[in-house]
């Protein structure tokens, strides 16, 4: 008899969906002052498990749930099931506790597997591949997206007599995940989700959490995938249970049954995307990242080595992003596909991102220099550091990327000079100076690289991106008469004051 090939798997974060009810005949009868007590202890714990006060890693959120199945969800992220052990507990002494009752819960662990990459699991092979490396990090690590609308369903995959999802060869289950995948795609910036294993820790399989600020878009998605041979044969469901996301600030608001504002969560780490794939769940590949995972965004890094540099530069008349929070964020990342291909990606990409007003623009920049090193470079910009971490996941699935900017192998400084709004008349003045400028940096100590790119659709929409052995080369010329003279020539011929973008990879 034929023993199929399972897939190989890395397990990363364990996950705990705490679904609880409130004892409402309880709570109104309740004084004032226990009332009272409960809210301001069930904030304690709810935003110091969101700021992850209990561990080195992780994430948390705070759920209002919809419908008569419970009441709270409190969904934690946790690199040990110790961690999970402790925050379960740990709630149990708060004044709030007294008045749930706990409905459901489930566990489980996130995981990449060998139907995504199997090189990943061939020992002494390494995953070249930037975007993959930064999809298999933000799975096994994900981050919660900052999302008012979440739905958790749990599911297996079907072991019937004429539907045996584990009968099927590998390479068949892999073109059904791939298939499936390419479905959910099309659903990139509006629909995200963490798929975790559960195999052996609860009733079943995978359980999977969909977020989506338009409960609609998570009913499309799921609808469009039910015609889908991964779903329609070969998947069985869990009970689905949907929720609104809140800050922990507002639960008196919610038992108070007023009206709960989703803004203004009080996390206090930024939150990526993560990618949708191909699990044996089903996922849907729709890009990824996750935390930080190396995404340097624009004028946000509050390390004190960056504080300096932009209060120098501020001195030399030069806008370097404010200390802590840029005004704008940036994802800059480089590829090596056909423009024209990256351009057709990079549409059905943007009339997703559109959804979001915090959007400002996502656009390819071609360089405008002929040598056989240049890259082609896509930039979104967004208004919120959550955004832009939420776009980096889904821009790293683009084809060929070759790397992110702040993201290289070895250390080096990297700076960019973006919002170069060049004014028509001047596009030929702008593009000699950048060609003498360049043959100064050529001649600097430190200087690796230099090129300017040009946004496809806006020919007069520049930036400028330097790499440099360290901070001080960098800073050598940014200290220098040459860029100063550059600067004052730019108030005349830009349309908008350029700013500067650090993009350190480790090295001080």
């Amino acid at each position: 008899m034929e023993r199929r090939q399972p897939p190989q798997t890395e397990e990363g974060w364990y996950v705990l969906h705490d679904f609880r009810s409130i004892d409402w005949d309880a709570w109104r009868d309740a004084p004032d002052h226990r009332r009272s007590q409960a809210i301001d202890e069930g904030i304690d714990y709810l935003t110091a498990a969101e700021r992850v006060d209990d561990a080195e890693e992780g994430d948390s959120a705070t759920f209002s749930v919809l419908g008569h199945k419970a009441d709270l969800l409190v969904l934690h992220l946790r690199p040990t099931l110790a961690d999970i052990d402790a925050l379960e507990r740990s709630f149990e002494h708060t004044a709030l506790a007294a008045f749930t009752e706990r409905e459901d819960s489930y566990l489980s662990v996130t995981e990449v597997s060998g139907y995504m990459s199997q090189e990943y699991f061939e020992e002494g092979e390494e995953v070249e591949d930037t975007g993959m490396k930064r999809y298999i990090e933000t799975r096994i690590k994900p981050s919660i997206p900052d999302s008012e609308f979440m739905s958790f369903y749990p599911m297996d995959k079907r072991r019937t007599a004429e539907d045996n999802w584990y009968d099927l060869p590998f390479d068949e289950r892999a073109e059904h995940l791939s298939s499936h995948g390419e479905i959910g795609k099309q659903y990139a910036g509006r629909v995200t989700q963490i798929i975790s294993g559960s195999i052996g820790l609860d009733d079943y399989e995978w359980g999977v959490t969909l977020f989506g600020n338009d409960p609609t878009d998570v009913k499309d998605l799921l609808y469009e995938m039910r015609f889908d041979p991964s779903t329609s044969r070969y998947a069985e469901f869990g009970q689905f249970i949907s929720a609104r996301r809140f800050p922990p600030e507002n639960l008196g608001a919610f038992l108070a049954g007023e009206p709960v504002p989703q803004e203004g969560s009080s996390s206090a780490h930024g939150h990526g995307d993560h990618h949708h794939g191909d699990s044996e769940s089903g996922g849907h590949h729709h890009g990824g990242s996750d935390g930080d995972s190396g995404h340097h965004h624009g004028g946000d890094d509050e390390s004190g080595d960056d504080d300096s540099v932009r209060t120098e530069l501020e001195d030399l008349g030069v806008y370097a992003g404010q200390p802590h929070g840029e005004d704008i964020h940036a994802v800059v990342l480089y590829s090596a596909a056909d423009p024209d291909e990256l351009y057709d990606e990079i549409e059905g990409l943007r009339s997703n991102f559109d959804h979001y007003d915090t959007h400002v623009k996502t656009a390819i920049y071609e360089s405008t220099g002929d040598g056989e090193d240049a890259e082609t470079g896509i930039v979104s910009l967004w208004e919120t550091e959550r955004a832009a971490n939420t776009a980096a996941g889904f821009l790293a699935d683009l084809p060929d990327v070759v790397r992110q900017a702040g993201d290289d192998e070895d250390d080096s400084w990297g700076t960019m000079g973006m919002f170069y709004t060049v004014k028509p008349e001047h596009r030929g003045d702008f593009l000699g100076t950048f060609e003498e400028a360049g043959k100064l940096l050529a001649e600097m100590d430190g200087h690796r690289k230099t090129d300017l790119l040009a946004n496809r659709e806006d020919e007069n929409d520049m930036f400028i991106a330097s790499r440099w052995d360290s901070r001080e080369d960098a800073m050598q010329f940014f200290r220098s008469d040459e860029f100063a003279e550059t600067v004052e020539w730019g108030r005349d011929v830009l349309a908008d004051r350029p700013r500067h973008v650090f993009l350190s990879s480790g090295q001080d």
